[in-house]
């Protein structure tokens, strides 16, 4: 259901994810209560894994010249916003909802956490687009919202303990002089930063040992496997010992997989964006079944307030200064608004925490918790790619970087004679390696209708597991493949030759010279089912 809703929502200009909430809010506890208490009682360990996945695309998507290039920038971006829109938020909580000032921040690093699994898959399709690559823009975006994430729920960690009556006492140094929680927690922030970076690194080195030196796969499949097993290990284990981020250690993971075996990481790459099409599904439908509909009540009014003066004053705010001195154009730096703006998998994960710790006011917490998916997450996925053409510029992909999505088709130039089988047969197996579709163009001279008849049933046996076309036109041979194949948008072009010239001498006066003549293409020359050029 959460596919084929989401595919519908994207027949009608609208993200698929919205889609897959709405299915999730449908089939969930608060209106249908179709779904199985077992997994919904599974939705955290099944949102951690689907959160994993994004994670590590978003690090083996990682180009170290341009964060090199926006370093600062993405520094900047990573704690300015988060902690902008945290204030804003607290003093507006203060002012209609008379929290305390602790509340109200608790309110705020709820509220401006950054959601990866809407920010990430949209920023990696940007790059594989191109839009903003040039200055690194996705790039920073995404290492930003990694780091923001840190900060905010060490706060939240820090607020809760101390709203709970559970506060952690201080450390007390060798000098004698005792520091209190908060004056720890910029070194937590440190220490947490360092050592999810240091992991990650270990880990990479550890897989690249493992997967590309030692060879203990065999397949594409199984490196993800394994690297899947060792990111969630990580983010399992920053659970349970939270002195390192593991959010932040799996995408550093991915980063230097790139770094220290390009090749493997690619692989990775490709498996990864499988595993996201199926964890996808399972993220934003559990999304949707735990948003907490029945609490929203008559907060709806005062809680877009609460968003907007969060998101346009403080986190803008905070936008301003991150960019400030930088090469981003006004334009730029107003895509912001919709590029790093959603929430969803850090609200649904800690929303309900106040309210269950018997924190004052957890009760508005969860409520605009849920609010802020419902408006923020459906918004940011439908404005990114809808923003992005009119703001960012359009720059060269990085194929070694992203996983460029681009469908290839192949034009197999075939006539009556015995070398039609030979070409059929290679662009068979050259479609069977690269997943493509083919073209078969016959150009009609004055050959009998039967035997453009028995070459289309030829073509049809020998691309039986292959998409494929058979068309017919008429003319100069060698101007029609030409045409065809830049009508069709092909890669390449596969053609038989005549006689028994050795194959230096094959191509002169031929109809496969004329076609390489005019051909910006790569032709694949065929004689008898032997590639000769």
């Amino acid at each position: 259901m959460g596919f084929f809703v989401g595919q519908i929502a994207r027949r009608l200009k609208a993200p698929a994810l919205v889609g897959m909430v709405l299915v999730g809010i449908v089939i969930g506890p608060q209106v249908g209560n179709v779904i199985s208490p077992e997994v919904l009682g599974a939705a955290d360990g099944l949102r951690t894994i689907a959160v994993m996945v994004i994670l590590m695309k978003a690090g083996l998507g990682l180009d170290r010249e341009k964060l090199a290039q926006q370093g600062s920038v993405a520094l900047r971006l990573g704690f300015l916003p988060a902690t902008c829109e945290a204030i804003a938020v607290a003093f507006a909580a203060i002012w209609l909802f008379q929290f305390d000032v602790a509340t109200g921040l608790l309110l705020g690093c709820v509220l401006g956490a950054e959601s990866p699994a809407v920010i990430v898959p949209a920023m990696l399709r940007l790059k594989s687009l191109g839009w903003g690559v040039k200055k690194g823009i996705p790039d920073a975006i995404l290492t930003g919202s990694a780091l923001s994430d840190v900060l905010l729920l060490l706060v939240f960690s820090l607020l809760l303990a101390f709203l709970s009556q559970s506060a952690p006492m201080g450390v007390t140094l060798p000098g004698g002089l005792t520091l209190s929680p908060l004056q720890l927690l910029p070194l937590q922030i440190v220490v947490q930063i360092t050592l999810g970076v240091l992991l990650g690194w270990l880990t990479a080195q550890l897989l690249v040992s493992l997967l590309a030196r030692q060879n203990w796969t065999q397949n594409a499949v199984q490196d993800a496997l394994v690297a899947a097993g060792f990111a969630l290990l990580l983010v399992v284990v920053a659970e349970d010992v939270p002195v390192f981020s593991g959010y932040l250690a799996v995408m550093v993971t991915g980063f230097f997989l790139i770094e220290l075996d390009a090749p493997l990481a690619r692989r990775l790459r490709g498996v990864f964006d499988g595993l996201w099409t199926v964890a996808q599904i399972v993220l934003f439908v559990l999304l949707g079944a735990s948003i907490q509909l029945s609490v929203l009540g008559n907060m709806l009014g005062l809680g877009l307030l609460v968003l907007a003066i969060g998101t346009l004053v403080g986190r803008s705010l905070g936008w301003y200064l991150s960019t400030l001195g930088s090469n981003w154009t006004w334009q730029e730096r107003l895509f912001l608004l919709p590029g790093n703006s959603a929430k969803a998998t850090v609200q649904a994960a800690i929303g309900a925490i106040p309210l269950a710790q018997g924190v004052e006011g957890g009760e508005i917490i969860l409520a605009l918790s849920a609010l802020s998916i419902l408006v923020t997450a459906p918004l940011g996925a439908w404005a990114i790619p809808l923003f992005a053409p009119k703001l960012l510029e359009r720059g060269e992909v990085d194929p070694t970087k992203v996983a460029v999505a681009r469908q290839i088709v192949l034009l197999a130039a075939v006539d009556t004679s015995p070398l039609a089988a030979g070409v059929l047969t290679k662009a068979a197996d050259l479609a069977r390696r690269s997943d493509a579709e083919v073209v078969v163009l016959h150009v009609i001279r004055m050959e009998h209708p039967a035997a453009v008849e028995a070459l289309r049933q030829q073509a049809k046996e020998r691309l039986a597991d292959i998409r494929h076309w058979f068309i017919t036109t008429s003319g100069s041979v060698p101007e029609e493949i030409v045409r065809v194949a830049q009508e069709y948008g092909v890669a390449e072009v596969v053609m038989g030759k005549r006689g028994h010239r050795p194959p230096e001498e094959v191509l002169v006066g031929s109809v496969s010279q004329a076609v390489l003549e005019t051909s910006l293409l790569p032709v694949v020359v065929v004689d008898g089912g032997s590639p000769l050029a």
